[in-house]
């Protein structure tokens, strides 16, 4: 058996329950895998609200690492006694153990703790798909501008430092002064407070009037419009959630007199599809942090007992960084 949070409903944080739930042993492809530290993400509260639906009852969570307890027929990358990170579908890590397919799990190095692992799995792939695969079609080079959103929380953190070891120049936008300091301190080239500034002015201001090749947003709705305007001809609008709330439904004709530009909605789980494309994605992930040009900062840490406050806390957006649930 195993203590796992999940919902009736979609609704409130209070829909998050916790049950003594089966484990069972792994089928086919699958492995058994005892938690250590589970992450905190946006998409558990859109699963949570029902704006990504899940049929009920329904268990929620996207990230975690422990140790390996027992692996089916056909799983060869993986063996009992492993250490073991992922972010991955099914959703269901919010649990003490559980079952679920092997291909997306990637042995965690030994130089990388628990909680590390289940911090940086779902923003750190994230962050490696939006810098090295969502790229602009003049691609990206050292020097280059980029707008990142929400440029303090879990994704933007790890991005900000990513992108300087690209030699980018990120410009972070974020809700507060102090927010700003921390996007800065983990290296963006600049900072905007949005609460008090318009920030797709402040970017043209940074940027001489030219604007950026590549828009990474995933704030939604709040942050779209002046979005597209931060944009150079041909520049990219890479949106990869929706913190807001849903973009509203918009013509795809105002993206020509606005430059000709490009638009991508992205997810992480395509590019997590494959077995090799995971490990690869993965191990690119475990060498920026192992190198020390990327610090994964987990500035929350709540028992998985409190998972009503821990979601509570995220939608008001009284965190930063990393957060995860403790077991």
């Amino acid at each position: 058996m195993s203590l796992a949070v999940q919902i009736r409903q979609h609704g409130g944080p209070e829909e998050l329950q916790i049950v003594d739930v089966p484990v069972g042993e792994p089928g086919p492809g699958e492995i058994r895998i005892r938690h250590h530290a589970v992450g905190l993400n946006f998409i558990d509260v859109y699963h949570r609200t029902g704006l990504y639906p899940l049929n009920m009852p329904a268990s929620i969570g996207m990230e975690a690492a422990g140790v390996v307890e027992a692996v089916g027929e056909g799983v060869t990358h993986l063996a009992p006694g492993d250490r073991a990170a992922y972010a991955s579908n099914p959703p269901g890590s919010y649990c003490e153990a559980r079952v679920m397919p092997a291909k997306t799990v990637c042995k965690l190095p030994d130089a990388i703790s628990f909680e590390t692992g289940a911090a940086m799995m779902l923003k750190g792939l994230t962050a490696q798909y939006l810098l090295k695969k969502t790229l602009p079609v003049e691609g990206l080079q050292p020097g280059d501008f980029v707008l990142f959103h929400a440029a303090a929380g879990g994704v933007g953190l790890i991005a900000c430092q990513w992108a300087k070891s690209l030699g980018l120049q990120l410009i972070g936008t974020a809700g507060s002064d102090a927010k700003c300091q921390l996007a800065l301190a983990n290296g963006a080239a600049h900072a905007i407070n949005y609460s008090r500034e318009d920030f797709a002015a402040r970017v043209k201001e940074i940027t001489g009037g030219k604007g950026v090749k590549v828009v990474y947003d995933s704030v939604g709705k709040d942050t779209w419009d002046k979005s597209l305007d931060c944009l150079r001809p041909f520049g990219l609008m890479a949106s990869f959630g929706n913190a807001s709330g849903p973009v509203p439904a918009f013509a795809p004709g105002q993206l020509g007199p606005k430059g000709s530009l490009y638009l991508t909605r992205q997810t992480l789980f395509t590019h997590i599809s494959t077995r090799e494309s995971t490990q690869a994605m993965a191990d690119d992930l475990f060498a920026v942090v192992a190198s020390g040009q990327v610090k994964i900062h987990i500035d929350q840490r709540y028992p998985l007992a409190d998972v009503q406050q821990a979601h509570r806390d995220l939608e008001a957006r009284k965190t930063t960084g990393c957060t995860i649930l403790t077991l």
